[in-house]
C-alpha cells in the first residue's frame, strides 16, 4: 500500500521515483528487498507511461543513502509527512526540496497520503499499481501455481519435483478441477498480545502475554484498558482456531472441504490447531504440499512466505480471513477487484455469540448463516476516509 502511495506522489511531484526501500519490520525481522518479493522489471514496464521508475539513483544523487540521513538534520529529508496528507502538502512541502536539491527523501512514508480530494487520474494510478504492476517475483508465482494445482488435483499431492506442473498439464483430462477455500489464520503471538484478548490459558498465557506486550509496543496497547467481555462484544479479538472452526461448520463446510492454512506462526503450536484439523482433516498449508527443497527460496523470510499465501489465497474458490489486518485488508480490497467470494467474519457478532456459554449448537448456526448473508463478498461503495486498496469500487472499478 505504502509503494502505491509512493507512485502516487511521484505523479502528484510529476518526480522520477526511486524504487523504495522496505524497512524492517520489528515483529517480522525480514530484511527482504523491493526486488526480493515484488517483479521489478513489470513493474516498471506496466508504469512506464505513467511515472519514470529507476533501480537506484544516478551517480550525482548516490550520497542520498540511509546513513547520510542517519548522522545529521538533512535539508533533502522530508520526516514531517502528516497520516493522509493532501496532495497540496506535498506540493507546497516537498516540490519546493526537489527543485532546490534535484531530490528528495520522504521517511517515515506509511499511510503518508489521503484517500480522498485527489485527481482521479491519481487515484485510479494507485489501483494500477496495486492491482496490475505489484506482481510477485517469479519463483513465488511458480511455487504458489505448484500449491494451487497440487489443492486442486490431490491426487498429484505425491508428485513433488521439477516435472510436476507438466505432469498435472497431463492428467487435468482425467480428474476434475476441485474446489478449495483458503483460511488466513492470524493468530501469532503478537496478534494475540496486542489484541490484550484472553484466549483460556490461565494466568500465566495473561503474564507472558503482558510481558511480550511490554517488550514489543511499551505498554501502548489501546486494548488493554477493557476487559475480555468488553473487547469480545466489540468484535476486537481474532477469532482462535477454535472459534474459525465452529464458524466454518456453521456456514456448511465439513470434513470433505479442502482447506488452504495460509498463517505464518500459530500462537500455541500444532496443538492449538489440532482441534480444527480434526474437523477439516483435508486442511493443507505450505509444508504439507511442498516439500523442503522447494521452499528453500522462501524458508524463513516473512514477506516471501506472505507473498506465497497471498498468491494462492487470489486463486482460491472462497477466502475467509479469522482476523482484521493488512493482509485481511489487501486481499478483501483485490478479491473486490477481481469479483471473487471473500467471507468476512463478523467479528462483533461472534464475540458475543461465543461468550453465550447456554447456546445451543442449532441457535448458534441459524445466528451465524443470518449474520453473514451480506458478507460474501458482495461490492461494498468506499465511504469518506476509507482505504481505496480495502473498497476499490468505486474509484478502481467504474467509468463514471
Amino acid at each position: 500500500m505504502g509503494i502505491c502511495d509512493a507512485v502516487a506522489v511521484a505523479k502528484i511531484l510529476n518526480a522520477t521515483l526511486v524504487i523504495p526501500h522496505l524497512e524492517v519490520n520489528p515483529v517480522w525481522r525480514d530484511s527482504s528487498s523491493f526486488m526480493d518479493i515484488f517483479d521489478v522489471d513489470h513493474f516498471i514496464n506496466v508504469l512506464k507511461d505513467d511515472i519514470s521508475i529507476v533501480r537506484e539513483l544516478p551517480y550525482d544523487l548516490s550520497w542520498s543513502t540511509r546513513e547520510y540521513y542517519a548522522t545529521a538534520i538533512r535539508a533533502t529529508r522530508i520526516k514531517t509527512a502528516p497520516v493522509h496528507a493532501s496532495a497540496k502538502w506535498y506540493l507546497e512541502n516537498v516540490l519546493p526540496v526537489l527543485e532546490s536539491y534535484g531530490i528528495a527523501a520522504i521517511a517515515p512514508f506509511s499511510h503518508r497520503l489521503a484517500f480522498d480530494h485527489l485527481p482521479m487520474d491519481v487515484q485510479r494510478l494507485r489501483c494500477k499499481v496495486n492491482f496490475q504492476a505489484l506482481v510477485f517475483v517469479p519463483h513465488v508465482r511458480a511455487l504458489g501455481d505448484a500449491l494451487v494445482s497440487r489443492l486442486r488435483y490431490p491426487e498429484k499431492k505425491k508428485a513433488f519435483g521439477t516435472e510436476y506442473l507438466q505432469e498435472v498439464t497431463d492428467v487435468k483430462g482425467e480428474q476434475e478441477a476441485g474446489k478449495f477455500a483458503v483460511l488466513h489464520l492470524r493468530f501469532d503471538k503478537d496478534m494475540a498480545a496486542h489484541s490484550a484478548c484472553d484466549f483460556g490459558g490461565g494466568k500465566a498465557e495473561k503474564l507472558a502475554l503482558a510481558k511480550y506486550r511490554q517488550t514489543i509496543w511499551q505498554g501502548r496497547v489501546l486494548n488493554s484498558q477493557f476487559t475480555d467481555e468488553e473487547l469480545r462484544n466489540q468484535g476486537r479479538c481474532p477469532l482462535t482456531p477454535e472459534e474459525i472452526g465452529l464458524l466454518l461448520a456453521a456456514l456448511g463446510f465439513d470434513n470433505t472441504t479442502r482447506l488452504y492454512l495460509a498463517s505464518h506462526k500459530v500462537y500455541g503450536g500444532a496443538a492449538r490447531i489440532s482441534t480444527l484439523r480434526e474437523l477439516f482433516p483435508l486442511m493443507e498449508d505450505k509444508k504439507s504440499l511442498a516439500s523442503s527443497d522447494e521452499r528453500a527460496q522462501i524458508k524463513g523470510k516473512a514477506s516471501l512466505l506472505a507473498a506465497v499465501d497471498y498468491y494462492v489465497s487470489m486463486h482460491s474458490d472462497i477466502f475467509i480471513s479469522a482476523s482484521p489486518g493488512n493482509m485481511h485488508n489487501a486481499l478483501v480490497g483485490h478479491r473486490t477487484y477481481e469479483n471473487l467470494k471473500t467471507i468476512r467474519p463478523n467479528m462483533a457478532l461472534l464475540g458475543q455469540l461465543f461468550l453465550n456459554k447456554s447456546i445451543g449448537w442449532s441457535e448458534f448456526q441459524q445466528a451465524v448463516v443470518e449474520g453473514h448473508q451480506n458478507r460474501q463478498g458482495q461490492i461494498r461503495l468506499r465511504k469518506y476516509k476509507q482505504s481505496l486498496y480495502t473498497y476499490p469500487a468505486p474509484d478502481c472499478m467504474c467509468n463514471a
